[in-house]
């Protein structure tokens, strides 16, 4: 355990340190968002709201490229409404153009691109991408990946050996030196272990390459997937049967009704008759045989994630979905999504994140200081014992290497690299025995 953790201390941490840097911007990105873009998100408090439909109409009149996306109106008094288009020119294909309209006087605000379901700026977009894949698009991802896979194992090993030597248990007072180093180093793992794993949980799960499409796999097969609301109509005024979810709303529509349309304020009056409380995202029907989506936006708990689909000729809700009748997995997608991001639990999440990223990036500085106080005897330092595996009986061994096949398979970025310091580990010490260095019981 103390030279796995070794290794991966020393080869995984740099990948760790940009996640953790990374990570700890986009915490406190949120709050840098509302600054930076104080003048397109907020507006003075009027009278009356105008309906919606002449909110997207003033958009519109002011962009006129590109295609209705949806429409996010204006959640609280003094929030702008978003209107959102697809297709712009300038405006990557993934992204949308949100416009800003002011909900009391129809004036455009401004314009930005955006970004994701959490309605990401460019600042906040930015940030993202670099925390995600280092804007090296799907390569990129790998980084993440491979800091996710092993952040848990390095937390895990660190706990294993700071309790085995029941280090939590001895004053930091009077240390120095490399025991000064290793004590604070273990303390501030102690207590940011819970985190740490929740962070290595959450990004394998749901932003990773492998990993993720494992877990997506594992929870359709178990029938744990996120239930979306069927948008399939029938031309005529007739639809499907609420609750069948035969066909399903995509990322955004194209304002693709050409029939008679009862309009989008009309629609949102159906979601409210529904219980679906602001913030909400309305989306038009992405052709003529689908219906107009409703959804409720709040990332914040407790969550608010209802939808409902409307028929785009009679304003009548054909299919309901609810938070409430998620199945465990799906709910736990979602928390664990928006916990992760900052969004779960506000600014207070935003701290923790905060924090958490702070004691990593401690962590690994301290490690990295520990490792140059042990002496440069070698490349690597004084090296820790090796030869363990020796010991090992092989009905124990055995079953263990079938495990890191097994990991390698579903978690590749974890798996491949363990099964490489293994053998990096086993030529290190047969060299060092041809040599009559062999360090089995040594101290280093």
């Amino acid at each position: 355990m103390q030279r796995l953790h070794f290794y991966a201390g020393v080869l995984v941490a740099p990948f760790l340190l940009v996640a953790a840097v990374t990570g700890l911007l986009y915490a406190g990105s949120y709050q840098a968002e509302r600054i930076v873009y104080a003048d397109e998100l907020r507006v003075p408090v009027g009278g009356d709201e105008l309906p919606v439909s002449r909110q997207v109409s003033a958009a519109r009149e002011a962009y006129p490229q590109g295609t209705l996306s949806a429409v996010r109106p204006s959640p609280e008094a003094g929030a702008t409404t978003r209107v959102l288009l697809a297709g712009v020119p300038g405006v990557e294909a993934t992204h949308t153009l949100a416009v800003f309209v002011d909900p009391y006087t129809g004036e455009v605000t401004g314009a930005l691109e955006q970004y994701g379901s959490s309605g990401a700026l460019p600042l906040r977009t930015w940030i993202d991408e670099f925390h995600r894949d280092l804007h090296l698009g799907q390569t990129g991802r790998l980084y993440s990946e491979l800091a996710a896979s092993w952040l848990w194992v390095i937390a895990a090993g660190g706990l294993v050996l700071w309790f085995g030597r029941r280090r939590a248990r001895r004053k930091l007072r009077g240390a120095t030196g490399r025991r000064r180093t290793l004590s604070l180093h273990g303390t501030v793992g102690v207590w940011a272990a819970i985190g740490l794993f929740f962070l290595s949980a959450t990004g394998l799960t749901w932003w990773s390459t492998y990993a993720g499409g494992s877990i997506a796999d594992l929870r359709e097969a178990v029938g744990q997937t996120t239930p979306v609301v069927s948008t399939a109509v029938v031309p005529g005024g007739d639809h499907a049967a609420p609750g069948e979810h035969a066909e399903h709303t995509g990322s955004g529509g194209q304002g693709g009704t050409s029939g008679p349309d009862v309009g989008v304020d009309a629609v949102l009056d159906a979601a409210r008759a529904e219980r679906l409380t602001d913030p909400v995202e309305i989306v038009p029907p992405a052709d003529p045989s689908s219906a107009y989506v409703v959804r409720q936006i709040q990332r914040s708990w407790p969550e608010k994630q209802d939808a409902v689909a409307v028929d785009p000729a009679s304003g009548e809700v054909t299919d309901v979905v609810r938070f409430a009748d998620y199945p465990l997995l799906a709910k736990l997608s979602r928390w664990g999504i928006d916990a992760h991001t900052g969004a779960l639990f506000g600014l207070a999440n935003q701290i923790v994140l905060a924090a958490l990223t702070a004691a990593l990036i401690v962590m690994i500085l301290l490690g990295y200081r520990m490792w140059w106080q042990r002496g440069r005897g070698s490349a690597f330092g004084r090296p820790t014992p090796r030869g363990a595996w020796a010991k090992v009986p092989p009905y124990v061994l055995v079953p263990l290497m079938a495990g890191v096949a097994v990991v390698g398979y579903f978690v590749p970025l974890l798996g491949v690299p363990l099964a490489l310091f293994l053998a990096m580990d086993v030529v290190l010490g047969e060299v060092a025995y041809r040599r009559g260095r062999r360090t089995y019981d040594s101290a280093g």
